[in-house]
């Protein structure tokens, strides 16, 4: 925590100061091994594909996933760029599609006839176990200590956007809250295996995507992954807008509630990365980040309504958007990059306790 003093001080006098990121605390192991992450598409390499391929079947405990850059990035995405750029191992359990939990929004994968795997019933096990596995030659899978690990999550995106609750198909009487909830239940079963650095991704600013943008900046009025949108697309990206501010708004408070008050996760450091600013500021300084002519409205990969037939347009690096939902190689390898500083406690995209 950035001091329990200036939090305390926010609590009495409602002032800003627990929004304020403190790039000079130091945070994080003292020597950082591995990462370990949690989420969907905007982190997933390979995993839904090994469940598309094997009829459903999940992977075995001690799958070695391959390193892929056929991501929904385009390429490699976030999780890479991060791993490489700290020449850490990691084990990543990010399934595309995934929400928090089924048993608020599940949304089903066709190609099983099952819904996704989320993160609660299944990216989390599947680390429990691994982190439990034996190899043939007795040694563990996981070989880094919990003292030299961190723990990643990024969930949301599927879980507040249509066929969730953008279109009120959640489960009867689920609300954002328990969405919520989730995530630091997630987090609770990590903790209880031992972790104890853990970081937050926030909510990307998906008003701003093509798939859920005003039409005056790029938004679609259908798109592969939203083909029944519907003719008021303002109405929708401003409930996009309002739901994801909320929910930033939330962890960005709850966190040091349950941290530094509840004492929920005694010994443990928690950040909030602040990815909605930092794809937020690509969006609005593009040049800063971006290959010339920078694009932050258009997108790199077309196809038609059914997801076929499918073009690229050339220079991607001048892309935020590679799809109408998902970010550009080049703005993982932001993330990832930034990832990392974050870990080393010198983020200004982040707050720290």
């Amino acid at each position: 925590m950035c001091s329990l003093r200036r939090i305390t001080g926010f609590l009495l006098l409602a002032s800003t100061t627990l929004a304020t990121p403190c790039p000079s605390h130091h945070w994080g192991p003292e020597e950082w091994k591995a990462l370990v992450t949690f989420g969907n598409s905007y982190t997933d390499d390979s995993r839904l594909g090994y469940f598309g391929s094997h009829d459903g079947e999940a992977p075995p405990v001690g799958w070695e996933q391959p390193v892929s850059n056929a991501s929904a990035s385009g390429g490699y995405n976030w999780g890479h760029f991060a791993s490489q750029s700290a020449d850490l191992k990691r084990y990543n359990y990010a399934v595309s599609g995934a929400v928090c939990s089924n048993k608020i929004t599940p949304r089903t994968f066709d190609s099983i006839g099952a819904p996704f795997p989320s993160v609660l019933e299944y990216e989390i096990p599947a680390y429990i176990a691994d982190s439990e596995y034996i190899t043939p030659d007795g040694t563990k899978f996981m070989d880094a200590q919990s003292e030299e690990t961190v723990y990643a999550i990024w969930i949301g995106t599927n879980d507040v956007g249509n066929g969730a609750f953008l279109t009120d198909a959640q489960v009867n009487g689920a609300t954002i809250p328990d969405y919520i909830d989730c995530i630091y239940e997630a987090l609770d079963r990590v903790y209880a295996n031992g972790g104890r650095y853990f970081v937050i991704m926030n909510l990307a600013p998906l008003q701003l995507s093509p798939q859920y943008a005003t039409p005056e900046n790029g938004g679609l009025s259908s798109t592969s992954y939203y083909p029944d949108k519907g003719a008021n697309i303002t109405e929708i990206s401003y409930r996009m807008w309002e739901t994801v501010v909320t929910v930033n708004s939330v962890l960005q408070y709850r966190t040091p509630f349950e941290v530094v008050i509840a004492r929920r996760y005694p010994g443990a450091q928690f950040a909030v990365m602040d990815t909605y600013g930092l794809i937020s500021d690509i969006y609005y300084h593009p040049t800063r980040y971006l290959e010339t002519p920078a694009n932050v409205t258009g997108y790199v990969k077309h196809c038609d309504k059914e997801g076929q037939n499918c073009t690229e347009k050339p220079n991607a690096a001048a892309y935020l958007w590679y799809d109408e939902l998902h970010p550009s190689e080049r703005t993982d390898e932001v993330i990832g990059k930034e990832f990392v500083k974050v870990v080393e406690g010198e983020s200004r995209w982040a707050t720290y306790w």
